[in-house]
C-alpha cells in the first residue's frame, strides 16, 4: 500500500496521517506496538498507568518492540494531581510527541522544546488556537462535535476551515472519522494534515478492556452515543446503555450547586473526575450492569472485532480508493474540456 504523504507524516515520521487517539483505559503497549508496526503514532494517556515505574517500563517496552513514535496525552489541569510527574517523565524517556487536553500548554511547550519533543494542542475553537500558536505549539488537534470523549462544539467541515484561517502550524482532525473515506474528505476537503482516531480502535484483540465493552462498540452506532456530565463535570461522550438512561447523563441540583460554589469547586471538580473515572473503569474490565462505556460516534463503523493491523490496512485501502476515485473523475473532467475545445 502507498504511502499517504502529508505535513503529519513527516512531522512523526510514520507512513499514513493516523494518529491512534488517546483514550483513558483503553490506549496501552500493545495497542501502541501494533499501530507503530501498521505505519500510524499512538498516543497513550499518561493517567493509563497508576505509578511512575509503569509508565517508564511501558514506553521503554513499546521501543524495544516497535520504535516510535509514541505519544503521551496529558490532562493539564488541577484535576490531574499527577501531572507534574508525568510531563517529567516524558521529557526523561523523550517520547516523540505530546498531546495537551484541557488546560494550558505553556509550561509544557517550554520543557519539550528544547529536548525535541513535538506538542500538539486540543482545541475547540479559534481563541484558544491561536493562544497555542503563539506559546509556541507545534500543530492543533481539531475536536470537532463528532468526537469521543470531550467533544467540541462545531463540526469538523466548519472548524478546520476556520482554524486554518486564522494560524499557520498544522491542524489535525479528532472525531467523526471511521472509514478511509473519512480521512479523505478530512485532508483533501476540510484541509487537516491528518486525523486522530480512537473509537474505531477500542474492539480490538489488543484492547485490554472486557469483552462486552467491545462488543457494544460493536452492537451499538452512531444514534447511541450521548453527551453526560456525570463523569468528569465536562460533557463526554459515552455509550447510551440501559444504566446510562437509569442514571441520567446530567448532574443533579446539588452537583450543580457544589460546582458552581468558587471555595468548593476545584475540590468537587476532582471529586467528580475520581468518581467519574472509578465507575468508567470498572465498567471497562468486567462484566457488570453498571455500564458507562466511553465511546464516540465512529463505533458506527465498526462492525466486528478486528486488529489493529486489518483496521489501518482497510483504511488505507479505502483511502486510496477514494483517491483513485477522485483523479479519475479529474482526469475525465479534464479531457472532457479537452476535447470540446
Amino acid at each position: 500500500m502507498g504511502k499517504m504523504k502529508t505535513p503529519l507524516t513527516e512531522l512523526l515520521n510514520i507512513k499514513y496521517p493516523i494518529i491512534l487517539a488517546p483514550m483513558f483505559l483503553v490506549s496501552n503497549e500493545e495497542m501502541s506496538i501494533e499501530a507503530i508496526k501498521a505505519g500510524i503514532a499512538p498516543c497513550i494517556p499518561a493517567l493509563n498507568w497508576r505509578k511512575d515505574e509503569q509508565m517508564r517500563s511501558g514506553l521503554k517496552e513499546i521501543r524495544e518492540k516497535a520504535g516510535g513514535p509514541i505519544g503521551i496525552n496529558l490532562i493539564v489541569n488541577k484535576s490531574n494531581i499527577h501531572y507534574k510527574r508525568q510531563l517529567a517523565t516524558c521529557v526523561d524517556m523523550k517520547v516523540d510527541f505530546i498531546i495537551t487536553s484541557l488546560g494550558s500548554p505553556e509550561e509544557v511547550i517550554n520543557q519539550c522544546k528544547p529536548h525535541g519533543i513535538k506538542v500538539f494542542c486540543d482545541v475547540v475553537d479559534v481563541a484558544y488556537a491561536v493562544k497555542v500558536e503563539k506559546l509556541g505549539a507545534d500543530a492543533v488537534i481539531a475536536v470537532n462535535k463528532e468526537a469521543g470523549g470531550h467533544a467540541g462544539p462545531m463540526m469538523s467541515a466548519e472548524l478546520i476551515p476556520l482554524l486554518k484561517s486564522k494560524i499557520n502550524i498544522p491542524v489535525i482532525s479528532a472525531g467523526g472519522v471511521g472509514d478511509g473515506a473519512g480521512i479523505w474528505k478530512r485532508i483533501n476537503q476540510d484541509g487537516a494534515v491528518g486525523v486522530s482516531m480512537g473509537s474505531i480502535y477500542i474492539a480490538t484483540p489488543e484492547a485490554p478492556v472486557s469483552e462486552e465493552y467491545k462488543q457494544a462498540c460493536v452492537d451499538y452506532g452512531a444514534d447511541d452515543i450521548v453527551l453526560t456530565t456525570k463523569i468528569s463535570g465536562s460533557p463526554c461522550t459515552v455509550i447510551n446503555t440501559p444504566y446510562v438512561q437509569e442514571v441520567g447523563t446530567k448532574q443533579n441540583w446539588f452537583e450543580k450547586f457544589l460546582s458552581k460554589n468558587k471555595k468548593l469547586k476545584k475540590y468537587v471538580k476532582m471529586l467528580t473526575f475520581y468518581k467519574g473515572m472509578k465507575s468508567v473503569e470498572k465498567a471497562a474490565f468486567t462484566s457488570t450492569y453498571e455500564t458507562v462505556w466511553c465511546a464516540g460516534p465512529s463505533i458506527e463503523y465498526t462492525k466486528a472485532i478486528r486488529s489493529v493491523k486489518e483496521i489501518t490496512e482497510e483504511l488505507v485501502q479505502q483511502y486510496h480508493g477514494v483517491s483513485s476515485s477522485e483523479e479519475k473523475k479529474k482526469y475525465a473532467m479534464e479531457n472532457s474540456v479537452v476535447r470540446r475545445n
